[in-house]
């Protein structure tokens, strides 16, 4: 491993994108071009945004932008797992496990642009 893998906010989002591509195949099939599409838009988004916020590290001000939109399609996902349990579409205890990992995401993100806004 090198560069943006080394992250362990990368390497968990990674997982996580892996597992709700997983938990959405169980969505109806009329979903799949609404919450299906989107929430695995969202969560792809989050190390997709970290891998190209960490290539232009040189920038801190251009890597926090990056971050930042990592955190919001981590919120975006949390919203749409709350959707996914309300209709019915997972089960508790699969949206509490999911949840707790995109809540641990958030925080990561979080105290990464917090470091960076330290230093700038």
């Amino acid at each position: 491993m090198s560069g943006y893998k080394d992250l362990g906010v990368y390497q968990k989002s990674y997982k996580a994108v892996l597992a709700v591509y997983k938990m959405s195949n169980g969505f109806p099939k009329e979903e799949i071009y609404t919450l299906t599409n989107q929430i695995r838009k969202a969560a792809a988004s989050i190390p997709l945004n970290i891998a190209e916020g960490y290539a232009k590290r040189s920038s801190q001000q251009e890597f926090k932008r990056f971050l930042e939109m990592a955190l919001g399609s981590s919120n975006e996902v949390s919203v749409l797992l709350d959707l996914a349990k309300d209709l019915g579409y997972i089960e508790e205890d699969q949206y509490i496990k999911a949840s707790e990992v995109y809540d641990e995401i958030s925080r990561m993100i979080s105290g990464m642009i917090k470091s960076i806004k330290s230093q700038i």
